[in-house]
């Protein structure tokens, strides 16, 4: 059949079981609602609402149109997260894209997907926000003048290393660190939803004013603002990454979606509107961050809290993206698509470190070759590609299979819209509007499909890696997990 079936019982480990004769290991379930509802919406607001509403507005043209395009951002990630949850319940399994098309559409594009996600786009991405933070924690030393980039790369290590340090200790502790700093980001928000509201009620509407003049309609254009507005966006699907962990699965995933992710949406567009409301749309295009001009023009002299906002957030963005690409990595080392060592947990923490100390190296290494400047574009790309595999997976089972078990169905329009979208914000850009880096893509996966065939497809592994799997092993104090029948 097409629907793959999965292993439910534990796969053979050439290396040593240092679990033997106690209770086999499995990660807990230790994340519940409150925690769920944190680590989407701790991911979504991270650096991009202080950051890429000056980029929506110069691709779309005028204040109207970007406030559409921030709406219409919103509906896209509710649709797709209402479709990634019947997907969640159907397959109980950690591992969010990678594991569905696995069990849909087999071993050969889960591993593309594992590939490109674990060696590039989460290091890259927990690169870019990681940097977005150090920017703001240095900037108050070096007040009236740019901070040196080493200042920067080396504070933005340290929040790398700082990270492994809390998610390899404590799956608790880590869910913790995101409750008290989305708690923390959303109090900033809500700064500047106030000191918007008040600057409308003193009239100041004037950006508002034939709001659609010289609205972009290039459908490239278009598309790059729709990267950038859902780049802040990103993490909605983060809570599939580790629905092994949640608590009653089937419950706490629709549930949590149906709450952050409206309220996001809602806290975005709010936002929007008070920096519109404190600046015309040609300040707001020559601002560099948008969020700390309008703290200068709103706050004054306590325009610094905006600052120190921006680096909560980003930092606890920075954990919500960790805590989930590690278990991108865990679960296709699981599958046989990563290297062993990737697949264990600690047998005292009960986390999986090698994974997360292998997601910090390769993110340590994006922070050294340090150039940046088209993560989003690039990001977005391989996400909505992927994203529109999953979508198309789901239309499958939902025609091919419907008696599959599912505690939560959603309509079918639902994933048929998310998957125009999908297929949309995949092509525009490369017919309209050719990024150069979208080329460096296609080597990268090219040299993923030379690596499948000896490394996975035949097992061709040289025998000393077994010897550094053992070695690994007992130094990291780890061992092989096992995983319940759903």
């Amino acid at each position: 059949s097409t629907m793959r079936e999965r292993k439910t019982t534990d796969p053979p480990h050439s290396s040593t079981n240092l679990g033997e004769g106690k209770e086999k290991l499995r990660l807990k379930q230790e994340v519940g609602l409150v925690s769920g509802v944190s680590l989407i919406a701790g991911t979504m607001i991270g650096s991009g609402i202080f950051m890429s509403p000056e980029w929506v507005l110069h691709h779309m043209g005028n204040p109207a149109s970007s406030l559409l395009i921030w709406a219409a951002c919103g509906l896209l990630a509710m649709f797709g997260a209402l479709s990634y949850a019947e997907l969640g319940t159907i397959i109980k399994e950690s591992g969010g894209e990678y594991i569905y098309i696995l069990r849909i559409f087999g071993s050969f594009p889960a591993f593309l997907f594992a590939y490109t996600s674990v060696i590039l786009v989460r290091p890259a991405g927990l690169a870019a926000v990681c940097l977005s933070f150090a920017e703001y924690a240095v900037a108050p030393f070096y007040p009236g003048c740019s901070s040196p980039q080493v200042a920067v790369k080396c504070t933005a290590a340290a929040c790398i290393l700082l990270l492994t340090l809390i998610n390899c200790l404590n799956v608790r502790l880590a869910t913790s660190v995101m409750n008290i700093f989305t708690a923390a980001k959303l109090l900033a928000l809500l700064v500047i939803v106030v000191g918007g509201l008040v600057l409308l009620a003193r009239g100041q509407t004037q950006s508002f004013q034939n709001g659609f003049q010289g609205t972009t309609v290039g459908i490239g254009a278009v598309g790059v603002a729709f990267y950038q507005g859902l780049w802040s966006y990103d993490g909605w699907n983060n809570l599939n990454y580790v629905t092994e962990e949640l608590k009653k699965p089937e419950v706490t995933l629709p549930r949590a979606v149906m709450i952050a992710i409206p309220l996001v949406t809602c806290l975005y567009l709010l936002v929007n509107v008070s920096y519109l409301a404190a600046m015309t749309p040609s300040e707001v295009l020559s601002s560099g961050a948008v969020a700390v001009t309008w703290g200068d023009k709103v706050l004054g002299s306590w325009a610094w809290l905006i600052s120190l906002s921006v680096a909560l957030s980003t930092f606890g963005s920075s954990n919500g993206t960790f805590f989930s690409g590690g278990r991108v990595c865990y679960i296709a080392a699981r599958e046989g698509h990563m290297p062993e060592i990737l697949s264990m947990v600690h047998v005292r923490c009960f986390t999986p470190s090698p994974a997360l100390l292998f997601t910090s190296v390769m993110s340590l290494i994006m922070i050294a070759s340090g150039n940046f400047t088209s993560i989003v574009n690039l990001f977005s790309f391989i996400a909505w590609f992927f994203y529109g595999m999953t979508i198309s997976g789901l239309l499958y089972l939902k025609i091919k299979k419907p008696q599959l078990p599912r505690s939560y169905k959603v309509p079918i329009f639902i994933p048929v819209i998310m998957l125009m979208a999908a297929v949309y914000l995949v092509l525009a850009p490369i017919i309209d509007q050719p990024q150069t880096e979208i080329l460096y893509i296609i080597p990268f996966i090219f040299s993923g499909i030379i690596l499948y065939f000896p490394l996975v497809r035949f097992k061709c592994h040289p025998r000393f890696l077994q010897s550094i799997t053992l070695h690994l092993q007992l130094f990291l104090e780890v061992a092989p997990t096992t995983r319940d029948a759903n």
